[in-house]
């Protein structure tokens, strides 16, 4: 059995994934404006009333823009846990109450054929939260928009076929960068945001026998750029012995195209 995967958009300005199974059509997020969801989703042929559900991660505004929009034009129900729920409802709006539904942190829930693993992130949102889907023998692993990854995480992710990792910011850039100081220290903080170096050893550690692709995602727009993430990233895997392009795709993700539909 096969799903699919799209990274819709990826970056400092909006973050959604599609997800789909022969019995369920998935966005993870959606940062970005109803709009703009409804054009990325054309643009891998599919149409927003087909989607069954929306997951959320957290409510930081890039990866819930558009939520409340979509979700109430096309009747999507929305799951979240209780934490997140109330942090982001003042910006995403009213949510009717039948599409309104509880996915907790550290626990797995079933969507037809697809369970999904959700675990808790350090970074400074309420109850942030990311995912590892799980088809028979396929996995999924969904991880950006945390300060590090600790070692019960690697544990959780271990040995997916794809990965879709936070490679946020080349550090030397950001603090050679315009930010403020304290910017700069949220973001190299732990509730911030990994960077290419960290991404790299992380990955390194994780990386199984099944792996055959990375997408390297949530890209700073400001501190990064995607060259210096697939250089720093691959340096770090090779020095495993790994051989990049041979035995391991890494791939780009972007804020405004979405990745060809792909099977897991």
């Amino acid at each position: 059995m096969t799903f699919y995967c799209s990274i819709l958009a990826s970056g400092s300005t909006g973050n959604s994934l599609y997800l789909e199974t022969e019995d369920q059509r998935l966005l993870i997020d959606c940062g970005l404006s109803g709009k703009k969801m409804i054009d990325l989703l054309g643009r891998i042929n599919r149409r927003p009333e087909d989607i069954d559900a929306i997951l959320v991660t957290h409510e930081h505004s890039d990866h819930v823009k558009g939520l409340g929009v979509f979700a109430r034009r096309f009747h999507t129900p929305v799951y979240a846990n209780e934490k997140t729920w109330q942090a982001m409802s003042p910006s995403i709006g009213e949510i009717p109450l039948e599409q309104k539904f509880i996915f907790q942190a550290n626990t797995i829930k079933s969507f037809c054929s697809l369970d999904i693993e959700s675990f808790s992130v350090s970074h400074d949102a309420a109850d942030p939260m990311f995912f590892v889907f799980h088809q028979q023998d396929k996995k999924l692993t969904l991880l950006t928009d945390l300060g590090y990854v600790s070692e019960h995480i690697k544990g959780i992710i271990g040995d997916s076929d794809i990965y879709v990792m936070e490679s946020n910011h080349d550090t030397e850039m950001l603090m050679m960068g315009r930010y403020p100081w304290n910017v700069k220290r949220r973001i190299i903080g732990d509730t911030g945001h990994i960077s290419n170096d960290e991404s790299g050893v992380a990955l390194r550690d994780v990386l199984g026998n099944r792996t055959k692709k990375i997408y390297l995602a949530h890209l700073s727009k400001d501190n990064n750029m995607k060259e210096l993430a697939r250089m720093s990233v691959a340096e770090k895997l090779e020095m495993s012995g790994l051989k990049m392009g041979r035995e391991i795709e890494l791939l780009d993700t972007d804020p405004e195209n979405p990745t060809h539909l792909t099977a897991v």
